[in-house]
Order: structure tokens, then sequence, then C-alpha cells
């Protein structure tokens, strides 16, 4: 595969959760599922993509198991409605935040969405 490893310099925030970068043929082969079905994803905002390293790309860590994080979804539509970008919103979730103890991406994989979009709920 060729998998982009973030180098976390401008490409993401300081103290940002490591992750490797995919692209949607990436994706699509680690989901079993066809690039349209990714980009139908990235439509219902059930993925979020970034074309910060030139082609579009999705963290790994957005993945579990060989499946979406299925938390992703609603944490991504409170990002958005909070007026964050794509960007901004992979940002917010792979960066520390000081208020879960965690980055938020970690927090969602380890089942704490509620906690998690009570706090993106506040950046709006």
């Amino acid at each position: 595969m060729g998998t982009v490893i973030a180098d976390n310099s401008s490409a993401t925030p300081d103290g940002a959760v490591p992750t490797d970068w995919l692209t949607l043929p990436e994706v699509a082969e680690l989901l079993g599922e066809t690039v349209s079905r990714v980009r139908r994803l990235l439509d219902e905002n059930a993925l979020i993509a970034s074309r910060r390293h030139g082609p579009l790309q999705v963290p790994s860590v957005f993945l579990l198991d060989g499946a979406v994080l299925s938390s992703l979804r609603g944490t991504a539509i409170v990002l958005h409605d909070a007026g964050f970008s794509d960007d901004e919103a992979i940002d917010w979730l792979l960066a520390p935040e000081d208020s879960i103890g965690a980055a938020p991406i970690e927090a969602l994989r380890a089942g704490r969405k509620a906690e998690v979009r009570r706090v993106a709920q506040t950046l709006a």
C-alpha cells in the first residue's frame, strides 16, 4: 500500500495522535467496499477526509476492525454544525483535548462518544 505517514508538522496539530493517511482506494480495500461507496460515506459524514497530503485521504484511526468507527459520523456532524471544515474537524479529533484527557479520536475509539460530543457542542 502507498500509505503516507502524518509528519506532525504543519499538516497536523502538535501532539496529535500519529496516524497513517489512507487514500480512498486504500480505504475501500480495507472496508471491502468500492471507492464509490467510500465517497458516499464521506458525503454522509460517516468519514472525514483531507487533501492536505495531495489526493483525498482519511486518517487510519477513523477505521476500527475493518469498519468505519461508528461514533465518528455523529461527531463529524456536530463539528460541521459548529462551523468546522473537514481539516479543522480532523485536527480537533487528532489533537489532545484537556477537557477529555485524551485526543477525541482516542476517546471515541474507547467508547466515550457522549463525552466527546458534549465537548464538541461547546465549540460552536
